[in-house]
C-alpha cells in the first residue's frame, strides 16, 4: 500500500494493518522528512489516546493528517508502532 499527498509518497509498505477501514503503516515505512509533530490528541474508547502529525510537502501543510497510538489499549495492540493517514492522503495499492 502507498500513502500519497500533494504528489509525494508519505509511506509505502506491503505490511499494513487495517482497522476501521484505515491502513496503519509500520513506522519504518514512513518518510519522516514529511511529518511534523502536532500537539493534537484525541481519545478512542477502545484504542486509547491518539497523537498526530501534520504533513508538509512542497511548502504546503496538511494539519493533523497522520495519527498513531503510542500506547494503545490491549484491544488495539495491532496498531502499536504504526501510523495511519486521512484528510486527503490517498491510500492506494501498489
Amino acid at each position: 500500500m502507498r500513502a500519497t499527498w500533494n504528489g509525494t509518497v508519505i509511506a509505502e509498505s506491503d505490511d499494513t494493518v487495517v482497522v476501521e477501514s484505515n491502513h496503519y503503516f509500520p513506522r519504518e515505512a514512513v518518510r519522516w522528512e514529511h511529518l511534523i509533530d502536532s500537539d493534537t490528541h484525541t481519545t478512542c474508547h477502545w484504542k486509547g489516546l491518539a497523537s498526530y502529525y501534520s504533513i508538509s510537502v512542497g511548502g504546503e501543510t496538511n494539519a493533523d493528517a497522520a495519527w498513531f497510538y503510542p500506547e494503545p489499549f490491549e484491544a488495539a495492540e495491532q496498531v502499536r508502532d504504526r501510523v495511519a493517514f486521512w484528510r486527503g492522503v490517498e491510500i492506494t495499492a501498489v
